[in-house]
C-alpha cells in the first residue's frame, strides 16, 4: 500500500481560503474578469496569495499561516486593498456571500487552466453550477492520526459552521427557501460527503485512498469534496462547509471560532458513532433553516440548533480566553444569537429595496467596508419565521417545517 506523507504542522495554526465575486460595477451582474485582476496584481508582493477558481468570474484569496487570528485578519485587510485597488483599475466591484443572488450559471464561462478544463469536461453543467462562493479554514495538525481525530470531533458541529456563515440564500433571481444554497451546488459532487464513518487513524485513511484510486474512482485528493478533509501537504484539515461571508472581519471571526472549538473538543471525549445516523439530516436542517434549523447531537437528543450553539459558545469562550480570542468569538456570538447571519441580512435588504441587483450593491459596499460591520436589518413586515418543527408531523416525514401549507406568493 502506498503511503501519504502528512507534512508536520505547529499545533493548531490557522488559515483561510475566500472565494470572492467579480461584479459588473453598473449591472452588478458577475464579471468574467478574474485573469485581468490577475495580471493587474502580477506585480504585487502579494500576488501569490490571489488566485484564479473554477469560472472567471471567481477570485480567491488565500492567507499564510497564522497562530492567532489578530494576524490573520491583519493580512487579509492589506489582501482586501490591494484586491480592491486592482479591481478598481479593471472596473470591477468585490463582493463576499455564498452565491450571486441573480446571475444564472449558464452565463458563467470556465476558467482557462488545465484542471479546470478537466472538471469541466468531466462534470458538464455542474462545473458552471458551481460558480458558489465559501471560506474554507485550515487548522494546523502533528500529523494524519491527529487529523483523522480532530475531523471526527469536529464533524457534529457542521451544522453550526453552516448556519453561523450562511449567506447565499438567493440564486437565479429567486429565493431559494434556504439559508445556504451553495451547499445543495456542492452536494451534486459523486464525492462530497464526509470522512467515511470507519477511518479513524492515517493508515486506514491511505487504505481507503489507495482503494479508491486503485477503482479509477480518484486521481488526487482534490477530487474529496468533502465537507472536512485533510490536506496532507500542507499538514492540515480543511473545513469546507462556510459560505464566504459579508464582511472580512466576520470571516476571521468564523476561524477565530474554529480554533477555539478544535482546542475545545480535544478536551472532551470523542463523539460516539451515533452522530453520523443524524449528519446529514443535521447538515440539512442548517442549509435549509439556518440557525433555526432542528438539531439532534450525538448523544441522541433533539432541539434546536440555536440552543446547542448558545451551549458550544459557552463552552468555547473560556477557551478563546485563553488563546486572546474573546473578542473575536464573542461579537461572532453576538451577532448570531441577537441579530442573525448574512443570510438574513441579505433577505432584509430585499425587503428594503426590492430589488436584487440593489442587494448585490449593498453586498459590495460591505465587503469594502473597514468597519467591519454589513450594517444593521432594517424594519421589515411581520413574517412568520422559518424553522424546522421540533417534533416530527408524521413518523414517516421527520424534522420538516411545521406549517407545510405555506408557500409563497411567488419566488422573486
Amino acid at each position: 500500500m502506498d503511503s501519504i506523507d502528512f507534512a508536520r504542522s505547529r499545533y493548531n495554526t490557522l488559515g483561510i481560503e475566500l472565494e470572492l465575486q467579480l461584479l459588473d460595477p453598473d449591472t452588478h451582474d458577475l464579471a468574467g474578469r478574474a485573469g485581468e485582476l490577475l495580471e493587474q496584481l502580477a506585480d504585487h508582493p502579494a500576488a501569490d496569495r490571489v488566485k484564479p477558481e473554477m469560472t472567471r468570474a471567481m477570485i480567491e484569496l488565500n492567507s499564510s499561516v497564522h497562530e492567532h487570528p489578530a494576524g490573520l485578519l491583519a493580512e487579509m485587510r492589506e489582501l482586501r486593498t490591494a484586491l480592491l485597488g486592482a479591481a478598481q483599475r479593471v472596473g470591477v466591484r468585490v463582493s463576499g456571500g455564498g452565491a450571486h443572488p441573480f446571475m444564472s450559471w449558464r452565463d458563467c464561462d470556465i476558467y482557462d487552466s488545465p484542471r479546470f478544463r478537466r472538471l469541466a469536461d468531466l462534470y458538464g453543467y455542474l462545473a458552471r453550477q458551481f460558480t458558489v462562493f465559501g471560506q474554507h479554514i485550515h487548522l494546523g495538525v502533528a500529523n494524519g492520526n491527529a487529523a483523522c481525530d480532530l475531523i471526527r470531533r469536529l464533524s457534529p458541529y457542521v451544522p453550526h459552521l453552516v448556519a453561523l456563515s450562511a449567506s447565499s440564500p438567493y440564486r437565479e433571481g429567486v429565493d431559494t427557501l434556504f439559508a445556504c444554497s451553495r451547499l445543495n451546488a456542492v452536494q451534486a459532487f459523486p464525492l462530497s460527503g464526509h470522512l467515511p464513518e470507519d477511518v479513524h487513524d492515517w493508515y486506514q485513511f491511505e487504505a481507503y485512498y489507495n482503494r479508491m484510486r486503485s477503482l479509477g474512482l480518484v486521481e488526487s485528493l482534490k477530487d474529496l469534496y468533502w465537507d472536512i478533509r485533510p490536506k496532507p501537504e500542507l499538514g492540515t484539515i480543511e473545513i469546507r462547509v462556510c459560505d464566504t461571508p459579508l464582511t472580512l472581519e466576520k470571516a476571521c471571526q468564523l476561524a477565530a471560532f474554529v480554533q477555539a472549538l478544535a482546542e475545545a473538543v480535544r478536551r472532551e471525549p470523542a463523539p460516539s458513532a451515533q452522530m453520523w445516523l443524524a449528519y446529514d439530516t443535521n447538515r440539512f436542517q442548517a442549509t435549509r433553516f439556518g440557525l433555526q434549523a432542528a438539531y439532534v447531537t450525538p448523544e441522541g437528543e433533539r432541539g434546536r440548533l440555536i440552543t446547542h450553539l448558545r451551549t458550544t459558545f459557552d463552552k468555547v469562550m473560556p477557551v478563546a480566553e485563553e488563546l486572546g480570542t474573546a473578542d473575536l468569538v464573542g461579537t461572532l456570538r453576538d451577532e448570531a444569537l441577537h441579530v442573525g447571519n448574512d443570510a438574513r441580512w441579505l433577505r432584509s435588504r430585499y425587503h428594503e429595496h426590492r430589488d436584487l441587483r440593489a442587494v448585490v450593491a449593498a453586498a459590495a459596499d460591505a465587503w469594502q467596508s473597514e468597519t467591519g460591520t454589513a450594517g444593521t436589518l432594517v424594519t421589515t413586515p411581520a413574517r412568520r419565521r422559518v424553522r424546522a418543527s421540533s417534533e416530527p408531523i408524521a413518523s414517516s416525514l421527520p424534522l420538516l417545517p411545521a406549517d407545510m401549507t405555506r408557500r409563497p406568493e411567488r419566488l422573486h
